[in-house]
């Protein structure tokens, strides 16, 4: 999984580095650290910035009570079903799919 460094992450959405803080904050996107860098997943965002569906999948599987850790391992997990990982699908006509099954208990 390529990672931004959240200063990256700042340049790319036009906005300053305390403001993607906040968003992390808010679970409008996940972070990972690695090697002591906090860093978001590239595929978290598309031409636009931050994929659509996100920020409503994040908080539908937070208010399912699973942690960062699982929200992650269930979107970039393969599901031969969608087909693909979910956090691809977020990129295309299944990401309303993407959606249900989250809401519908992902694990």
């Amino acid at each position: 999984m390529a990672l931004l460094p959240l200063p990256e992450v700042a340049d790319r959405l036009g906005l300053v580095v305390t403001r993607v803080h906040q968003m992390l904050r808010d679970h409008q996107l996940l972070a990972v650290r690695r090697d002591g860098v906090i860093g978001v997943p590239e595929r978290f965002f598309d031409d636009e910035g931050v994929v659509r569906f996100l920020p409503g999948l994040i908080t539908v599987m937070k208010d399912a009570k699973y942690t960062d850790e699982e929200i992650l391992e269930w979107i970039f997990t393969e599901d031969e079903s969608l087909p693909g990982r979910p956090v691809d699908a977020l990129h295309g006509p299944l990401a309303r799919e993407v959606l249900r099954r989250a809401a519908a208990d992902p694990f």
